[in-house]
């Protein structure tokens, strides 16, 4: 393990300021044990593997829509075989499903505005009947057609999915760069767990709650883990009716301020100062999307994961004390800012050396207020941006990741490494995930209820000029994994006690770090997701959208 540095960061950035913003970016980043010195997670909401990518790299390419070609060598990727399409235990299951029982379909581009299915943690277990995968639509599938007035009616909705006609920008992006078909969730559940998961990895440690009711299930050791979307304790835009909770224990952030290296979670809606174009302010910041004619708030509390410990929250949303201060341990903002902030900062020269960004609500990818084409548009100039910071890029990775699968169907079922026996577990048998009381156990820490795990199998893309191209990777790697990789490149590999980060696989075989970070610009349309520009290695402009 690194040791702290002798100098507080704050003092290098004063220094930093004086000598300019080169000085302020190379004292940000710290030493790491890769050539990424910036890591950038899109923490995007609720999709499945499949939902997005089961026929990749085969699109249906109709008339009117954004067209997609595969390369040639395009690698194959576990999902949708005829069978999977035409003869799926969904449909085959009538006796469970009943009139949701269905095949999986294709949702047009114009269908992209959907209904939300159900996603708590019980009925994704339910769905996936100890592994024959076949009780969706009576468990997680939602009753009602897509807004367009599909023929689809019955909760058969949860078995639709998109190509690389909608999700243009992400089949594209898994064209030129990383992607994984073997990651999870690192447990069942709704989107806080996985928020939590991605930053500590374990969703245990309640140590406050008020009305959380089945938000929350007891641990086995007299404790309580958090299993919905109960919102975090203190903060200004939290329910004032609803569930709350706080955790204890260490979060990725206590890790990296313990080495002083700059981090910062980014959210659309935090500054609560800014008025927006609809005159909205404060907590009520919202936008509304064309594309589902729903209004949706900015800022959502229960997908702000760092707001549920004391030691990396900022419960009133105060602002950086300045631009050089973003990203930086002691700052009033407590490392926790609105997504206009990443921008500042990039702009100001002091990137973070860790940023998670998260959208503001319409263009997070949730099903019900959002959809992949508002989504699309956030990613990709996010992607771009960063793409022409050419300083920066050759030294950066973008991971885009998703919180929860919002219960769409996804065939692949994933390891048991974490085992529960509670009212809540429904897996293998009612009250049963696995069939033992073991796994995540530790000296310090007794085996956890509540954490059943794996999740569903859900996108992971990494985007970098130090990815492996056209690849596709089978590691089994769960949220954690990324929080790994940040113990692993940061913080000279320390672990949370009783975490996921223990086991996770790692990203490692999605990176090709022997060669020259060289690559040129790759850029995409951000309505569309085609190509426009793309300088690869070899200095040819290729292109694959007709």
């Amino acid at each position: 393990m690194q040791k702290p540095l002798a100098t507080s960061l704050a003092t290098l950035l004063v220094a930093g300021q004086m000598a300019g913003p080169a000085t302020i970016q190379a004292q940000s980043y710290g030493s790491t044990s890769t050539p990424i010195k910036h890591l950038v997670v899109i923490f995007q909401e609720n999709v499945s593997f499949d939902h997005y990518f089961g026929t990749y790299p085969r699109a249906t390419n109709p008339p009117n829509e954004p067209k997609f070609h595969a390369r040639s060598g395009t690698p194959a990727v576990n999902g949708y075989t005829d069978g999977l399409l035409f003869t799926n235990p969904n449909y085959l299951n009538t006796a469970v499903n009943g009139a949701g029982a269905s095949n999986p379909f294709r949702l047009d581009r114009s269908e992209a505005a959907t209904a939300d299915q159900d996603h708590d943690y019980t009925p994704e277990q339910q769905a996936f009947h100890a592994g024959l995968m076949d009780s969706f639509p009576a468990f997680t599938g939602t009753a009602g057609p897509p807004p367009n007035g599909s023929t689809q009616t019955t909760t058969g909705l949860v078995m639709g999915y998109y190509d690389g006609n909608t999700v243009t920008a992400l089949w594209n992006y898994a064209q030129r760069y990383a992607m994984s078909d073997n990651s999870f969730g690192t447990t069942f559940g709704p989107s806080t767990p996985g928020a939590i998961n991605l930053i500590s990895g374990q969703t245990n440690n309640v140590t406050d709650q008020i009305n959380a009711g089945g938000d929350v299930i007891g641990d086995g050791s007299g404790g309580f883990t958090l299993i919905s979307d109960a919102d975090p304790v203190g903060d200004v835009c939290s329910t004032t009716t609803g569930a709350l909770v706080q955790l204890s224990g260490q979060n990725v952030g206590d890790l990296l301020n313990s080495v002083g290296i700059t981090w910062g979670f980014f959210e659309g809606g935090f500054d609560l100062t800014k008025t927006n174009p609809n005159g909205t302010t404060g907590c009520k910041r919202s936008h509304k999307s064309a594309i589902t004619g729903s209004t949706k708030l900015d800022y959502i509390p229960h997908h702000q994961p760092f707001q549920y410990y004391k030691s990396t929250a900022n419960p009133q949303h105060l602002r950086p004390s300045s631009p050089a201060m973003i990203g930086v341990d002691g700052d009033q903002a407590n490392h926790q800012y609105d997504l206009t902030d990443f921008y500042t900062a990039v702009n100001n020269g002091n990137m973070p050396a860790v940023s998670f960004l998260k959208a503001a609500g319409y263009q997070d990818g949730h099903a019900g207020y959002s959809d992949p084409l508002d989504e699309q548009t956030f990613i990709v100039n996010v992607i771009n941006f960063l793409q022409k910071k050419s300083d920066l890029w050759k030294s950066t990775a973008v991971i885009i990741a998703y919180d929860d699968s919002d219960g769409w169907y996804d065939h692949q079922m994933g390891p048991i490494v974490n085992q529960s026996q509670t009212s809540a577990d429904a897996l293998t048998a009612p009250g049963q995930c696995g069939s033992s009381s073991n796994s995540l156990d530790g000296p310090k820490a007794p085996h956890v209820q509540g954490r059943c795990g794996y999740g569903p199998r859900l996108p992971l893309l990494v985007i970098s000029p130090w990815a492996k191209q056209n690849y596709v990777d089978h590691t089994v790697t769960d949220q954690s994994s990324i929080l790994r990789f940040i113990e692993d490149n940061w913080v000279g590999g320390q672990r949370i006690e009783g975490s996921f980060d223990e086991l996770a696989g790692t990203l490692d075989s999605m990176f090709d770090f022997k060669r020259p970070s060289n690559e040129g610009q790759y850029l995409l349309d951000p309505s569309t997701g085609i190509v426009t520009s793309d300088q690869s290695n070899d200095g040819n402009s290729h292109g694959w959208n007709f």
